[in-house]
């Protein structure tokens, strides 16, 4: 039986990307998400839970969701993470992915949150220059929706686009492609891993914490 890589998954840009690599290794995948009970949405991203599992579905893949409440102290984050660990442990899992580019700092904490638990972290894009992942995205065929972005580095009217060409050159300077500073986040709904593209439509945006400018997906 082949044990499956765990894929810390956000349903963006990053992530499908990181899968996409895993799946041409022919590697056997589940994927891992973190969700806000209190608003049924992915956490960070803030995408419905029932337009995140069509996207899921829309991949054939299969994924464990752990809820967290919103905001969530890091502490609780932590032990609810642990207690999922624990889970892959038993399963006999040996190794979880992430699609971090270059953030050291973000990866040093997955290499010693997993340290010691016989699961290790791999980092399959990592290194990738961003201005280069990003075109690479776009040739294959995927297809994304900015969904969330922090206004104290992006002007709010990014929000709710498609990445293409005409984005990426009216993106300010200082702003990475594919905002890996925290600067926009992303929801995949087309590509070459889909079965079918998953179909939605735009709702309201909003900002909360006067910082973060989200819009809404509706499904359909």
């Amino acid at each position: 039986m082949i044990k499956p890589i765990i894929l810390s998954w956000s349903g963006g840009k990053d992530s499908m990307m990181t899968l996409h690599f895993l799946k041409q290794l022919n590697s056997s995948v589940r994927l891992l998400t973190t969700v806000s009970s209190d608003f049924d949405r992915v956490s960070i991203h803030g995408v419905r839970k029932t337009l995140f599992k069509k996207q899921i579905d829309a991949l054939g893949m299969e994924i464990d969701l752990v809820e967290i409440p919103y905001p969530c102290p890091n502490e609780l984050y932590e032990e609810k993470m642990a207690q999922q660990i624990e889970t892959y442990v038993a399963m006999g899992v040996e190794e979880m992915a992430f699609g971090d580019l270059f953030l050291l700092d973000v990866r040093r904490y997955r290499e010693e949150k997993l340290e010691g638990t016989g699961i290790k972290p791999v980092f399959p894009v990592w290194g990738t220059p961003t201005d280069e992942f990003i075109v690479q995205f776009l040739k294959l065929g995927y297809k994304t929706i900015v969904t969330c972005v922090d206004t104290e580095q992006l002007d709010a009217s990014f929000c709710g686009r498609i990445i293409d060409e005409d984005f990426l050159n009216e993106l300010p300077k200082g702003v990475d492609p594919c905002g890996e500073n925290g600067e926009f986040h992303t929801f995949v709904y087309d590509g070459p891993l889909f079965k079918q593209p998953v179909e939605f439509e735009k709702g309201e945006g909003v900002l909360r914490e006067e910082r973060f400018y989200y819009m809404d997906l509706l499904d359909v």
